[in-house]
C-alpha cells in the first residue's frame, strides 16, 4: 500500500524513490511485523487466557508438558495478522503473486482457526476429522496451485538442485504436484509445533533462506550469473519473506520456553502452506526438502511410526512420534532438544545456498 501511494511520488519528492527497492521494504516490512507481534503480544496472551483457550496436555506424552496445560493456544491469530497487516503496507499489492500469498494466508488460515476453534471453543477433543482437515487443505492447495500456473511469467518445468540443465516440464500435471508441496509443508510445520518455539525457529531460518531466493529469482543479473529461473515477479516475494521472519521473531518473544503462548493450527498450517507457495513461485520445490529439512524429518517420523505400527501389529521404531518427543522420552532436556533442531535447520539452510554455486 505504501509502495503504490508513495512512490508515484517520487518526482515530486525524491526521498520517496527510497520505496521502489525491494531491500529497504523487506527490512521495514519485517520491523513492522516484529512490532505488531512484539507490542500486540500481551494483549493477545491476556484476551486468550481470559477466554479459557489453553492447551490441552495428552497423558501419555512427556510427564514434562503437563505444566504447560492451560497455556493459552491459537496464538497463530497474532502471526497472521501481522504478517498481513505489514505485507499490505509494504508488499505491492498490484503484484499477483503477493495476491496470491494473501489468499493463502486467508485460505489456510481459516482452517487452522476453524481446526482450533472446535477444539478450544466447541471443546471437541481433536477438532476436524484427520480426512476432513486433509480434504479441505487439498482442496485449498489445488485453487492455489492454478492461480500460480495460470500466472503469466511462470512455467512449469522443475528445478533439481545441483544440476544445471536438468528441468523436467510437468505440463498441467504441475498443479497436483504444487499441490503437495503446499499440503506437504503445511501438515510438516503442523507437526513440528510441540515444543516451545520448536517450530517457528526453524520456519525463521527457512524465510530467511526463501528471502535470498526470491530476491535471486527476480533479479535478472543474479540469475543469470547462479543459473537460477528469473521469474520476474518473484523478486518481490522476498519482502513478504523478510516480513515472515520479523513476524517469527516478535511471536518467539513470547513462545521461547517457558511459552507464555503458542501457535496452534491457526499459525503452523497457514504458515507452512505459504512456505510451500512461495518454494513453488521462486522454483525451488525440491530444494524446499532441504531448507525445510526439519519438518521433513518430523513428518517422515510419524509416517514412517504410524506405518510401522499397523504391519507389526503394535511395536514403535521411535518411543514417541513425532521425532522431538523420541529424544525427551530418552532423556532430552526440552530447551536441549529445541537448540539442537535449531541448528540442524540452519546447517541445511546454509547447505541449500550453497546449491547455487554447486552446479
Amino acid at each position: 500500500m505504501l509502495y503504490e501511494f508513495l512512490y508515484p511520488l517520487h518526482d515530486q519528492f525524491t526521498f520517496l524513490n527510497i520505496f521502489r527497492y525491494i531491500t529497504f521494504r523487506t527490512i521495514y516490512g519485517g520491523l513492522t511485523a516484529f512490532v505488531i507481534c512484539f507490542v500486540l503480544g500481551p494483549f493477545v496472551i491476556r484476551k486468550l487466557s481470559a477466554m479459557q483457550i489453553g492447551q490441552v496436555i495428552q497423558t501419555d506424552g512427556p510427564q514434562t508438558h503437563l505444566g504447560k496445560q492451560g497455556t493459552p493456544t491459537m496464538g497463530g491469530i497474532l502471526i497472521l495478522f501481522s504478517v498481513f497487516m505489514a505485507t499490505v503496507l509494504w508488499g505491492s499489492l498490484s503484484n499477483h503473486y503477493v495476491a496470491i500469498l494473501l489468499l493463502t494466508i486467508l485460505l489456510f488460515g481459516a482452517i487452522g482457526f476453524v481446526d482450533d476453534y472446535l477444539m478450544q471453543v466447541k471443546k471437541r477433543n481433536m477438532g476436524f476429522t484427520a480426512k476432513g482437515k486433509f480434504s479441505i487443505q487439498v482442496a485449498c492447495g489445488l485453487v492455489i496451485s492454478l492461480l500460480i500456473f495460470l500466472s503469466p511469467d511462470f512455467d512449469t518445468t522443475l528445478t533439481i538442485p545441483f544440476f544445471k540443465d536438468f528441468s523436467p516440464d510437468l505440463g498441467i500435471w504441475y498443479i497436483p504436484f504444487a499441490c503437495l508441496v503446499i499440503v506437504g509443508t503445511s501438515n510438516a510445520v503442523n507437526l513440528t509445533d510441540g515444543l516451545d518455539g520448536l517450530a517457528i525457529g526453524p520456519y525463521i531460518v527457512a524465510s530467511v533462506t526463501y528471502m535470498f531466493f526470491a530476491y535471486v529469482a527476480g533479479h535478472t543479473q543474479f540469475a543469470q550469473y547462479l543459473h537460477v529461473r528469473h521469474i520476474m515477479s518473484a523478486g518481490e516475494l522476498s519482502v513478504v519473506c523478510g516480513i515472515l521472519a520479523g513476524a517469527g521473531l516478535g511471536f518467539l518473544w513470547f513462545n521461547a520456553h517457558p511459552a507464555q503462548i503458542f501457535m496452534g493450527d491457526s499459525g503452523s498450517i497457514p504458515l507452512g502452506a505459504i512456505l510451500g507457495t512461495i518454494a513453488v513461485v521462486v522454483k525451488q520445490e525440491i530444494l524446499l526438502l532441504i531448507v525445510g529439512g526439519l519438518f521433513v524429518i518430523e513428518a517422515l517420523s510419524v509416517i514412517i511410526q504410524v506405518g510401522y505400527f499397523k504391519i507389526s501389529k503394535g511395536k514403535r521404531i521411535f518411543r514417541m512420534a513425532p521425532l522431538h518427543h523420541h529424544f525427551e522420552l530418552k532423556g532430552w532436556h526440552e530447551s536441549k532438544v529445541i537448540v539442537r533442531f535449531w541448528i540442524i535447520s540452519i546447517t541445511l539452510a546454509l547447505i541449500s545456498l550453497g546449491t547455487l554455486k554447486i552446479r
